[in-house]
């Protein structure tokens, strides 16, 4: 009984390792001949040299490779895109401050009248924020596009009972009334009379308050006459 187990036992162990021998040598020879070999491999829809004798050689190389080389470059573009939206977006909605009030300084004389349409000169600047407002002139120069506000108040005293009082002060836009504000009458000794409007002006637009030709403003108290200005929001060009 024994004698038959050992026998079993040594048949199995001679047959694997028959097997294995055999797997050695096909392998073995699968190496040769792919070594031997001199022809193309084909690769699909790529043409390149695949054999076992180049251990970098991949027939998928040239499509990673372009691939790759696509991904990069969208990358790069999507992020040259984002800055360029970012600083635009910076540019919109970046904190400007533009403000200003001016006013005619007190004096006793009368502004006016004039044979032509004249700016009013308000000449006293308590506030002048971003630098848009041009005492010499009487001017303001929006300096970035946007919606402004703009407040008009005009301030008139007679020199003597029974004058005639006469004003007409309007709001200019490049040359262009807005709105106007105006008295002409006989019986009050003064008078006074305000305006505010929401504009939207472009970068480089002006405004400023005229007097209109043959009117004047008499007796003015400091800080009655005034003009401001302030931007609400800014807006793209």
């Amino acid at each position: 009984m024994r004698v038959l187990v050992c026998v079993v036992f040594v048949g199995g162990l001679l047959m694997d390792c028959a097997k294995t021998q055999a797997t050695t040598a096909t392998v073995a020879e699968l190496k040769e001949a792919a070594e031997k070999y001199e022809g193309d491999i084909p690769c699909l829809a790529v043409d390149c040299d695949c054999a076992f004798r180049s251990s970098t050689c991949c027939c998928g190389n040239a499509d990673l490779k372009s691939l790759r080389d696509q991904v990069i470059e969208t990358f790069q573009n999507v992020s040259e895109k984002i800055n360029q939206l970012k600083d635009e977006i910076h540019q919109v909605i970046a904190p400007v401050n533009v403000a200003f009030t001016a006013y005619l300084g007190g004096n006793t004389n009368c502004f006016g009248p004039f044979e032509k349409n004249v700016s009013i000169p308000y000449d006293v600047i308590p506030l002048n924020e971003g630098s848009g407002y041009n005492s010499i002139l009487g001017l303001f120069t929006a300096p970035v596009s946007g919606v402004y506000s703009f407040s008009l108040s005009v301030y008139s005293r007679l020199q003597q009972a029974g004058a005639h009082m006469y004003y007409k002060v309007q709001l200019m836009r490049n040359g262009l009334p807005e709105v106007s504000t105006w008295e002409d009458n006989s019986e009050d000794m003064e008078d006074s009379s305000s305006h505010t409007v929401l504009l939207s002006l472009q970068q480089g637009d002006q405004v400023y308050a005229e007097l209109v030709q043959d009117r004047r403003l008499c007796g003015n108290i400091q800080g009655l006459n005034s003009f401001s200005g302030y931007l609400v929001y800014p807006m793209s060009a």
